[in-house]
């Protein structure tokens, strides 16, 4: 525990500073997060035969960075630039695929269907979902808003274990993570509503175009609700692979998709919510 707690603080400072110092070295702290990520993701698959495509990977975290470079990235002013946008993204999405069958064509003695779908998964569930971090920090007051991403994860994490030691009877998911319980979920979505409105108050104090608080209080509900699904997600693929944690990059705490499982679902929610929502 003594241990959780150092690095837990160590990393929290990192944050801090890496939030302080604006977009460029958010995207590049995110990137660095992706490349990890994925790699912990490939090497745990690996661990059941598998065998994903690194580089292609590799080379969808890099786009990470780029989303940093352009705080008015995600406003589309008219639906030709939605056209275009569309345009690129489907143009990339066809040639990856090309690269992708052809490997599995010319490459067949060395790779298969399997490692070809392993590939493109890892891409959409780590560098893609990190991405919203960076979608979320470049809205307009982004970098209060972002913190709502990491407030959820830890709010429901640290609720949801403490109300599961002192009030945990009924297990939740045994097959999947023994030690959750129905009152430790409930409990984790409570506190995230509690933490995320009580952080509402302050934001609305501090700056005055925020968000009205009922805002707030949905997104503690979807973010309680959304960040276990991320924990149970990363530990069913654990379960699946046969592995404990995915890496050590932090003592105490496992690798970065250990520590970042909750807040890769969680990104793109708050991110969604406030567009298409709250700050419509």
């Amino acid at each position: 525990m003594r241990k959780r707690i150092v690095s837990a603080l160590i990393g929290l400072v990192l944050l801090i500073s890496i939030l302080s110092f604006g977009n460029i070295a958010l995207g590049l702290g995110t990137l660095a997060l992706a490349l990890i990520g994925i790699h912990e993701l490939y090497n745990a698959v690996e661990n059941a035969g598998y065998k994903p495509i690194r580089i292609i990977g590799y080379i969808y975290c890099i786009p990470v960075f780029f989303l940093s470079l352009n705080q008015e990235y995600q406003r589309i002013n008219s639906y030709l630039d939605l056209f275009r946008s569309l345009n690129y993204f489907s143009f990339g999405i066809f040639v990856t695929i090309v690269v992708l069958f052809s490997i599995m064509i010319f490459l067949h003695d060395k790779y298969n269907l399997s490692d070809i779908s392993l590939t493109v998964f890892g891409i959409l569930y780590v560098p893609f979902l990190l991405a919203f971090m960076v979608l979320t920090r470049n809205l307009s007051n982004g970098i209060y808003y972002i913190w709502l991403i990491f407030i959820g994860a830890w709010a429901t994490d640290t609720f949801a274990y403490f109300t599961g030691m002192f009030f945990g009877r009924n297990k939740l998911l045994p097959a999947i993570s023994p030690k959750k319980t129905v009152e430790g979920s409930l409990g984790g979505v409570a506190g995230c509503i509690a933490v995320t409105v009580l952080y509402g108050v302050f934001v609305n104090l501090y700056i005055h175009q925020s968000i009205s608080l009922y805002h707030y209080a949905i997104i503690g509900i979807l973010n309680g609700i959304i960040s276990q699904i991320g924990d149970w997600a990363a530990s069913a693929i654990k379960r699946y692979v046969g592995i404990k944690d995915y890496g050590r990059v932090m003592p105490g705490h496992g690798g970065v998709l250990d520590r970042f499982d909750s807040i890769l679902f969680i990104a793109p929610v708050v991110y969604y919510y406030l567009t298409f929502i709250a700050l419509k």
